[in-house]
């Protein structure tokens, strides 16, 4: 698991804003963050009141009758899309001296896939994400099991050197999405989308020194399609989305220049899409051999989050079949389409989250042999914390800031903080304590209580935050299906629809074999 020790945000106008457990703070953080909103001086919950909404927040967290409608594939499509978008990089793509011109193509806060592509080709940091073509990305193979033989393509390319630890080190640009073996796959298929895509354009003879940058433009408008059309509307009311794709943003660099390096606002990164915590399950039906692989097992077939259980490159066994984690129905090809009750769901965004992210692994945050209190192990404790430590605004001062800025919202009601709507009760508040939930909500839990009382979907505050970042994010990449409104995608269907399950049929060319390669073969 990703460790959650320290992180420093470097936040427009501020200076650097340190969070850690123990005091430690980064050195550097180049990234560049800002507030869209007001800073919450003084407005904070109490130290006492943090650690009862936390425990609350897990206590019972992941029954059956809180999983959504939505394929859980998207839950960790979420967490590959966030590292897109925050964080910095520059120590995996650029090195030290880099020019404004190189900052914005190896870390912007811009929907453009560097996650992936590092710095590019040319990049001598870079280039070893790359075969010897210069054009595709490498995939890795994967360590024979008793029941399966080894896969060539089905891991992430893993590092050399003497160390088991070096060796199991993913090559890839963002070492984060190595963090657990669901978004590490993702991260996988799309290496595998972007080949599929070079081996379409060198069909079509486009010329080699163009292959690269045409591959990566087509794969990222793509990308954002997907992000646009098939994931936002899962987890986003649609009428939000609809009116900032369609009329522009209200509250967020609303003056900026289309193309101009877009910053991070601390409030979609450290509050709004911290959404996917709520939508996690504590296990998976996973594939053939494994039918069930726990959210603890997750991590440990992870090289950053874990150990590849015990191996140097990942088990055979643990290869996804994400005909299980998306929803092929809609593709008309049913050799995709998997029973129901195969078909994992994520569960619904509200204010719980399931318990096994109470009490995160040994290892999973501090420092090593570091021994921390064990509420430091909530999940939900760390993020109410970590907010606090930022001063991020309350999620009732956002409501009052994007009112004046012309957002058409309703707040939420005092009742509405306190009850919700099958989501987390508030065991052992007394009055004095839920009166500061009510006046101070952090702005995290206020915006999963919306969600909660909107049928799992963002709404109001939540909604405003998360389509107005990925509206700026969107329109700043060099490759923008913003500023080209009426680009439509090319490789596959009539060009109205296309999900993250035509980008898996692209990656795979079609191919249930490549898909689900643990099935048994079947005669042709």
């Amino acid at each position: 698991m990703e460790r959650h020790a320290s992180e420093s945000y470097d936040v427009m106008g501020e200076g650097l804003l340190a969070v850690s457990a123990g005091g430690r703070a980064r050195a550097t953080a180049p990234f560049r963050f800002s507030r869209m909103g007001p800073r919450g001086d003084g407005c904070q919950l109490e130290d006492t009141t943090i650690p009862k909404l936390a425990r609350n927040m897990v206590r019972g967290g992941g029954s059956t009758d809180e999983v959504s409608g939505v394929p859980a594939g998207y839950t960790y499509l979420g967490q590959f899309v966030a590292h897109d978008v925050s964080f910095d990089k520059t120590t995996v793509t650029l090195g030290e001296n880099i020019s404004p011109a190189r900052l914005r193509e190896g870390t912007s806060p811009a929907l453009d896939l560097d996650s992936l592509y590092g710095a590019g080709p040319h990049d001598p940091l870079s280039a070893r994400f790359y075969e010897r073509d210069g054009v595709r990305l490498k995939t890795g193979t994967t360590v024979a099991v008793p029941r399966h033989r080894a896969e060539d393509g089905f891991d992430l390319p893993r590092g050399g050197g003497d160390r088991r630890a070096e060796r199991r080190k993913a090559v890839i640009a963002d070492e984060r999405n190595d963090d657990n073996v669901a978004v590490a796959q993702t991260h996988l298929w799309f290496i595998r989308f972007h080949n599929s895509v070079v081996k379409r354009l060198r069909a079509e003879s486009v010329p080699h020194g163009l292959l690269f940058e045409r591959a990566r433009a087509l794969v990222t408008k793509h990308y954002q399609w997907v992000v646009r059309h098939d994931y936002l509307p899962r987890i986003c009311d649609g009428t939000v989305l609809d009116d900032v794709f369609g009329g522009g943003r209200d509250a967020f660099e609303v003056d900026a220049a289309r193309r101009d390096m877009p910053t991070m606002p601390i409030e979609f990164s450290i509050g709004a899409f911290r959404i996917g915590h709520s939508m996690v399950r504590n296990h998976y039906r996973w594939n053939r051999l494994r039918d069930t692989l726990t959210l603890e097992d997750l991590f440990v077939f992870a090289g950053k989050g874990g150990n590849l259980g015990g191996k140097e490159r990942l088990p055979s066994d643990v290869i996804s079949d994400f005909r299980r984690m998306y929803d092929f129905r809609d593709t008309g090809l049913g050799d995709f389409v998997v029973d129901d009750d195969m078909l994992n769901r994520a569960m619904r965004i509200d204010t719980r989250v399931v318990t096994t992210l109470g009490k995160l692994p040994a290892g999973a945050f501090g420092e090593p042999g570091e021994r921390s209190p064990p509420l430091h192990a909530n999940l939900a404790f760390r993020n109410l914390t970590r907010a606090k430590m930022v001063q991020l605004a309350s999620g009732p001062q956002m409501a009052e800031f994007l009112t004046r800025r012309g957002v058409k919202l309703t707040p939420l009601s005092p009742d509405q903080i306190l009850k919700g709507r099958d989501g987390t009760t508030l065991h052992g508040f007394d009055a004095k304590a839920k009166q500061d939930l009510v006046e101070h909500a952090p702005l995290w839990f206020y915006i999963l209580r919306e969600a909660e009382l909107n049928g799992g979907k963002l709404s109001g505050v939540g909604a405003r935050i998360v389509a107005e970042t990925f509206h700026r994010a969107i329109e700043a990449s060099a490759a923008s299906i913003v500023r080209k409104p009426d680009w439509r995608p090319t490789l596959r269907g009539d060009g109205t629809h296309f999900g993250m399950p035509d980008l898996l049929l692209v990656a795979c060319r079609e191919d249930p074999r490549v898909m689900a390669p643990l099935e048994p073969r079947r005669r042709r």
